[in-house]
């Protein structure tokens, strides 16, 4: 095994009045971190939501303004509540209560799942290894599987307890494989492509890979220092969340950061780098982060849809790229986009 990461629940719970310094965020990003709960309640820009009931009405003009709304939400925003999505409300509890059981089990069990990031084990239960640049860490520990194709998938990591948890599991990553085929469609057409274009790009049924990381962000004492997930963009194509109904979400939007407000019986979607180059930068992948709160344990359900990492090379479609509009993005495979962000991260770091 390498390096174990302090399993943030267990330094929540030993009683600490302050958090140690790794986790304190840097100087000129604190003046950005407030209350969550007060952040929610302020007025601001809001999240598009788009409702689904739509997308498949045998009316062709209903269906095109719902695919209207859609495509602006994805180009302006890059993110949106999908409500009416089509996966039944009792499935989504049960999905949401497996994780909560298993993040209720002690934490001397989750060990048995631990992964080993060093190793490149990365599937199982872990908490974020200090990257060298910024030996920064983030307050949260998570549960991270392959769930889709069935037949790429390891079901001996995944936990046995609660012991619904594989079958709610499954049963929910191929009802989000099926909206994830249908999002696709609609953004594909967005941009006056055929629908099954986007799909394809991205590796279509075998080959698009459904990776789920559940986020278990416990209570902070000191909230306002820290992060539960620091500033990035999905490098996925799509990325579906649902989430426990605590605020947390913040988006990066017309320069300032602003806390997403929960909606009931929602998926949350993201654009992610992946659609963004595919589309020569039209949708937009949003810059998100994660605050953490002291009343509140909150955990996310993120399910990261990615393109195989070496098989496509990702670029600007041609159709979409012309004399006014170049390539923004060079061909890239997955693999690589993933070390180019992580190195230029390093380098460049994230706004103020």
């Amino acid at each position: 095994m390498g390096t174990v990461a302090p399993r943030v629940e267990s330094l929540a719970s030993s009683g600490i009045k302050c958090i140690p310094k790794e986790y304190v965020r840097p100087e000129k990003e604190l003046k950005s971190i407030g209350n969550v709960f007060e952040e929610e309640k302020k007025e601001g820009p809001e999240v598009p939501t788009i409702d689904l009931r739509e997308i498949d009405s045998e009316d062709e003009v209903v269906r095109g303004k719902c695919r209207q709304k859609l495509k602006k939400a994805a180009e302006e925003w890059g993110v949106m509540n999908l409500v009416n999505h089509g996966i039944q409300d009792e499935l989504i509890e049960r999905v949401k209560k497996a994780g909560e059981e298993f993040f209720g089990l002690a934490v001397e069990e989750k060990e048995k799942y631990a992964n080993d990031q060093e190793s490149g084990k990365i599937q199982g239960y872990g908490s974020k290894l200090a990257n060298n640049a910024s030996g920064q860490l983030e307050w949260e520990d998570y549960f991270f599987h392959l769930v889709f194709p069935e037949d790429k998938r390891d079901l001996s990591i995944w936990p046995k307890k609660p012991d619904d948890y594989i079958e709610v599991t499954s049963e929910y990553a191929k009802r989000l494989r099926g909206l994830a085929t249908k999002m696709l469609e609609a953004l594909s057409i967005g941009l006056g492509l055929e629908g099954g274009r986007l799909e394809k790009e991205v590796g279509g049924m075998e080959e698009l890979l459904l990776q789920l990381k559940i986020n278990y962000y416990p209570i902070c004492p000191q909230p306002e220092l820290a992060l539960g997930v620091e500033a990035h963009t999905d490098v996925s194509s799509l990325t579906f969340l649902l989430h426990n109904m605590v605020p947390g979400l913040q988006l990066f939007y017309q320069g300032q950061w602003f806390t997403a407000k929960c909606v009931p019986n929602s998926i949350l979607m993201h654009i992610g780098d992946t659609i963004e180059i595919l589309s020569n930068g039209k949708y937009k992948s949003i810059l998100h982060r994660g605050l953490v709160n002291k009343e509140k344990v909150r955990i996310s359900w993120a399910m990261f849809c990615e393109p195989p990492k070496e098989k496509i090379i990702l670029q600007p479609l041609p159709e979409l790229v012309t004399e006014t509009e170049p390539a923004r993005f060079p061909p890239r495979t997955f693999a690589q986009h993933i070390h180019h962000k992580l190195f230029r991260k390093d380098q460049e770091g994230l706004p103020n």
